[in-house]
């Protein structure tokens, strides 16, 4: 069965915002798919230095 995918509200600031897209375009992603590319980055970079986040199947949701 596949997981379900939740959504994540997100307030950002204009220019924060024109950049992300900006960045986005030039790499061939989606607004929304250059975001999750930073978060998967970000989570990778804290598991190489910190070891994997080992999750419980009933936290967050």
């Amino acid at each position: 069965m596949k997981k379900r995918e939740k959504h994540l509200g997100l307030r950002i600031d204009q220019e924060t915002h024109d950049k992300i897209f900006y960045i986005a375009e030039y790499e061939g992603r989606s607004g929304s798919g250059q975001i999750l590319y930073l978060m998967r980055k970000c989570i990778a970079d804290f598991e190489k230095e910190h070891g994997k986040i080992e999750l419980s199947e009933t936290k967050n949701g």
